[in-house]
């Protein structure tokens, strides 16, 4: 089981994020939620700003490269073992800066990494 940070956790069934949730709890995985609206996702309440999380195994990202920059001290100071840039995050600084801290990299899609025993 991999504690799972979800960051940009969207309340919308339509948004991968959400769908993602659910993936990850069929899967045996504990998602803790950071979004901007209020909400749960599956009872899971979705947390706002940057709180003060421990024992992070991955950050899966669900925000564009431009929200990620004010992120970026929040992200690595989190230590996560890796984080998975979905579709439309990618962001070659903040993976230079995660490399140069031991992060493991992943440019993927979440939700195949679940479907496919990869995650």
């Amino acid at each position: 089981m991999k504690k799972t940070l979800v960051l940009g956790a969207s309340t919308n069934p339509t948004r991968v994020s959400y769908q993602a949730v659910y993936r990850l709890l069929s899967k045996g995985h504990e998602p803790v939620l950071v979004g901007i609206k209020k909400g749960d996702i599956a009872g899971i309440p979705i947390q706002h700003g940057q709180p003060e999380l421990s024992d992070i195994d991955t950050i899966t990202l669900y925000m564009n490269p431009r929200r990620q920059v004010d992120q970026y001290d929040y992200i690595l100071g989190l230590h996560p073992k890796r984080i998975i840039f979905n579709p439309g995050t990618e962001n070659p600084e903040l993976m230079r800066l995660a490399r140069e801290q031991g992060i493991e990299i992943d440019i993927a899609c979440t939700l195949v990494m679940l479907a496919t025993d990869q995650y």
